[in-house]
């Protein structure tokens, strides 16, 4: 647990610093850091994606989650939610970009991947339950640690203060892998990782997109997307 609290902390004091020197940056040259968060979101997306693909037992499956979590959140209306609420956040703050969604594809870059699910499972599986500042099995979310400091301190100059909730949120996240891997040992399949990697690989590649300005995919209605391969792969268990 400790390498998550480690992670956390890094992404609180990225952000902090982030949004203390994004609040004196010129728009022209915050119109270059977002079009360099564009571009790095494009090139994540993919690298998270594709080598996954290879791997997937169920190639079709990205594709369904995708489909299936779209319609969910369409018929939930995240997306309008979100935009509800941007419009009230830019009304009191003052700003023209869109915070939440910076927010919410900062959770993106942060959750997703190999570091931040295999991080906090390896490190309940450890004997000292990862508690150890030395201990191994801490070492992803170390790594993890010092990417997402870096990442939340450009993308906190971008949208500001905040990129703070992406602390907790990320937290909450590992903290769910660390239980299952405490309580149930090493239960999750590595191909349900697989999978929530590619469809988390597409969605950050769609936020990427929508930074950009080249299209909006409504990437907060594809966000349940993320649960169908969970779905599956529970049913799967169930009745194999």
């Amino acid at each position: 647990m400790l390498g998550s609290i480690v992670n956390a902390t890094t992404i609180l004091i990225g952000s902090s610093f982030g949004a203390l020197v994004g609040s004196g940056i010129k728009e022209k040259y915050k119109s270059v850091l977002f079009n360099a968060l564009g571009l790095a979101c494009l090139v994540l997306g993919i690298n998270a994606a594709l080598p996954n693909m290879a791997k997937s037992e169920y190639p079709v499956l990205f594709i369904a989650s995708l489909a299936i979590g779209g319609i969910i959140g369409t018929w939930l209306d995240l997306q309008g939610r979100i935009d509800r609420a941007n419009e009230k956040l830019k009304k009191k703050t003052g700003t023209t970009n869109n915070p939440l969604l910076g927010l919410v594809t900062a959770w993106l870059l942060f959750a997703i991947g190999t570091f931040s699910i295999i991080g906090p499972l390896l490190s309940s599986l450890s004997p000292s339950q990862g508690w150890d500042f030395r201990e191994p099995a801490n070492t992803y979310l170390y790594t993890n640690a010092t990417l997402d400091c870096v990442t939340s301190a450009v993308m906190a100059a971008s949208y500001g203060r905040i990129l703070l909730l992406a602390a907790p949120l990320l937290f909450c996240w590992q903290s769910i892998f660390y239980c299952i891997g405490y309580f149930f040992g090493n239960a999750i399949p590595e191909p349900m990782i697989v999978e929530i990697s590619i469809v988390g690989g597409v969605l950050i590649l769609s936020s990427g997109l929508s930074i950009l300005g080249i299209k909006d995919c409504k990437t907060i209605n594809m966000l349940p997307s993320l649960l169908i391969p969970v779905i599956f792969y529970v049913i799967k268990g169930i009745i194999v």
